[in-house]
């Protein structure tokens, strides 16, 4: 009897365990993903140059550099990110303004500004 008890206590700690690592590490995912950029190395077909985090840091830097947050990453480049930090805890990737976020949960009918009838 007290051997199975110090077995289902050992698999509780293990369990608990188990569930501190899985929440450390979905808070550590949560965090946006930033690349520190050159602002004037644009091009159309690749987007930004991404550079050394330093020029994102300090004012001595000999490049424009600014945080870009998001978006893919191919090779040495970086596109359809944004340079507006998102917010803490927001759901949406949206960049668009306006009272149109969320989740829509309609009933019967359209969207908004449609008639029934």
């Amino acid at each position: 009897m007290d051997t199975a008890r110090r077995r289902l206590r050992s698999g509780t700690v293990l369990l608990g365990g188990m569930g501190l690592l899985a929440t450390a590490l979905t808070a550590c995912s949560s965090a946006p993903d930033k690349r520190c950029v050159d602002r004037d190395s644009y091009r159309l077909t690749k987007g930004y140059k991404i550079v050394s985090d330093k020029n994102c840091k300090s004012t001595k830097a000999f490049v424009d550099g600014a945080w870009y947050y998001g978006g893919k990453k191919k090779g040495s480049w970086v596109s359809g990110g944004s340079f507006t930090k998102p917010s803490k805890g927001s759901g949406s990737h949206s960049s668009s303004g306006g009272s149109h976020g969320g989740v829509h949960r309609g009933g019967f009918g359209g969207g908004h500004g449609s008639s029934g009838g």
